[in-house]
């Protein structure tokens, strides 16, 4: 895995080795993850990313909001409960010399309780596939406070998800097995 765009192009990040299937670490193809980069570049409601503060749920490796500072957002705070994922993460924020801009936190992306600050910009939600995990998560975060009025939703899921209200779905692609659906949180 490499990241593929911006300020630290090509910055090899550290290997998976085989994954964890029993945390479910399954990392975002380059390939799908330049999709997604495309998408939110290129697409009809505006670069997100330069500036952004992102949220990275369910976050593995990071791939994701990495590739979002690597372009320009202004810090990304990442969520994932599972020990292999945020030791992958957090070498990979050291290989990305992000330490000053990223949050870790070790929480369930299902229940994240009151957010103590601004919401997010940019949300990436990549969660196992298959298990309404990304429902519940998503569910949590807007009862909670956690996604600014405005805020893009980048949804990553085996089949196509039930975006919860108020959020509208603005985009849906099929890449392989992979569906990236983005949303948006009405202002």
């Amino acid at each position: 895995m490499r990241i593929i765009g911006g300020e630290r192009r090509g910055l090899k990040l550290a290997d998976v080795g085989e994954g964890d299937s029993a945390a479910h670490l399954r990392p975002t193809t380059d390939r799908v993850r330049e999709a997604i980069f495309n998408l939110l570049i290129n697409g009809t409601h505006g670069n997100p990313v330069p500036g952004a503060r992102v949220l990275d749920l369910f976050a593995g490796t990071g791939a994701l909001g990495l590739e979002a500072l690597s372009r320009g957002a202004a810090r990304a705070a990442f969520v994932d409960d599972g020990a292999a994922a945020r030791a992958l993460l957090r070498r990979n924020i050291e290989l990305m010399r992000a330490m000053g801009v990223t949050d870790v936190w070790r929480r369930n992306a299902t229940d994240m309780g009151p957010c103590r600050g601004a919401g997010y910009d940019l949300v990436f939600l990549d969660p196992p596939y298959g298990m309404g995990l990304g429902e519940k998560a998503m569910a949590s975060c807007l009862a909670n406070g956690w996604i600014a009025p405005g805020a893009l939703i980048v949804w990553e899921e085996s089949l196509p998800p039930v975006v919860p209200a108020p959020l509208e779905q603005i985009d849906q692609r099929r890449y392989g097995d992979t569906i990236i659906t983005l949303a948006r949180n009405p202002a």
